[in-house]
């Protein structure tokens, strides 16, 4: 540990360092002036590493720079700031002691000094000290293991695509750093595709864990069942062991379609989600709900709906996030969103912008999702 003292009477230096080299504090170092504590800090240097000392203590009444605008000084830096100063005074003026505090200092310590009150003032800034910079390095772990969380989710993710037969355009937005909002497509063979937009409760760390688990699990499940009533019962069995196994009480809702463009048909279920809508043939339909939520219960009843189409589709899946934000009233967004799925979207037009223009993205308190697909 690194204390630096800071007085301009040389006795009190003499004193205050034999005191704490006596309690075991060996790395001390005095200094005689406020101008001599900026030189060893490198205040003057704003690109110079932040120096590793523990504690400062600071004499108040010095010539030229007093112990107050010696601190103010230091608490104007950044790499400094955290750094507990000990005011040291022999001024019995609560003036003083109310502007040392008002300037950043963190404790007292009157002369003559009192050896016992003095180290155990020490004591308990050294242990504050500690403590701070034990969390800045837990909060510094933690923030290395977000970014390595968000670098994973955003590899579940799909990029928008477009091929001969269907383009799929994505808008992916967490409230967080992390999305508890997830979606992912399969092309199954040159006309047949499936695709799953799901929205974990909550949002945040712990519904993004869910997420990403089930995110992992659903691709064996599209690939090796299809079916999307088998694909949500598989998805409600890993949920419920979830439950079961570890006592996480967590639910999402989801619609999963498979669009055939040969055959012209698409199936899908709709697990609790908000509909989706559709324009068929220049028609608008709702893609209504055939099941619960998935992980509400052990066993789930599921009704998958089927539906053929002409000419071409649009379809437009969504989370409850763009229709439940602050300051949107919810049956307009719903309105909104039919008009554009009524809308011919072409092939280089984003209408995202059109879809978020009333939402405040800066304040958003949930993840919203969005994609719009249209066959060919």
């Amino acid at each position: 540990m690194t204390i630096l003292m800071v007085d301009d009477n040389s006795v009190n230096l003499f004193v205050i360092e034999s005191i704490l080299k006596k309690a075991g504090y060996e790395n001390c170092h005095p200094l005689n002036s406020a101008e001599e504590l900026f030189q060893y800090l490198r205040l003057d240097e704003k690109e110079a590493p932040a120096p590793m000392v523990d504690l400062i203590l600071l004499d108040i009444m010095m010539p030229k720079i007093d112990g107050i605008e010696a601190c103010r000084r230091i608490q104007q830096d950044e790499r400094l700031k955290e750094i507990p100063i000990i005011f040291l005074t022999a001024l019995n003026d609560s003036r003083h002691l109310v502007e040392a505090f008002e300037v950043g200092g963190t404790d007292y310590v009157t002369k003559p000094i009192d050896k016992l009150e003095f180290l155990a003032r020490v004591r308990l800034a050294l242990r504050l000290k500690f403590e701070k910079d034990r969390n800045k390095e837990q909060e510094a772990k933690m923030q290395e293991d977000l970014l390595l969380a968000m670098q994973v989710q955003g590899s579940l993710l799909n990029d928008s695509t477009i091929d001969k037969h269907l383009s799929i355009q994505v808008f992916h937005s967490p409230s967080d750093n992390l999305s508890g909002d997830m979606y992912h497509w399969h092309k199954f063979s040159d006309h047949r595709y499936g695709i799953i937009l799901f929205d974990m409760m909550g949002h945040g760390i712990s519904a993004s864990l869910v997420s990403m688990f089930i995110s992992s699990v659903l691709r064996d499940a599209i690939k090796n069942l299809e079916d999307p009533a088998l694909v949500i019962k598989e998805l409600n069995r890993y949920m419920t062991s979830l439950h079961n196994k570890n006592n996480l009480n967590y639910y999402f809702t989801a619609i999963y379609l498979i669009i055939d463009t040969e055959k012209r048909e698409i199936e899908y279920v709709n697990a609790g989600h908000p509909p989706g809508f559709l324009r068929v043939d220049g028609t608008l339909l709702t893609m209504e709900r055939g099941a619960c939520a998935v992980g509400l219960f052990d066993e789930i009843h599921v009704r998958k709906s089927k539906l053929s189409y002409n000419g071409d589709i649009q379809l437009l899946l969504y989370t409850d996030g763009i229709i439940e934000s602050e300051g949107i009233d919810e049956m307009e967004a719903l309105e909104k969103l039919q008009t554009i799925t009524c809308q011919e979207w072409k092939e280089d037009e984003c209408l995202f912008h059109k879809i978020l223009s009333d939402i405040n993205q800066s304040n958003q308190k949930d993840d919203i999702c969005l994609l719009m697909i249209k066959t060919k």
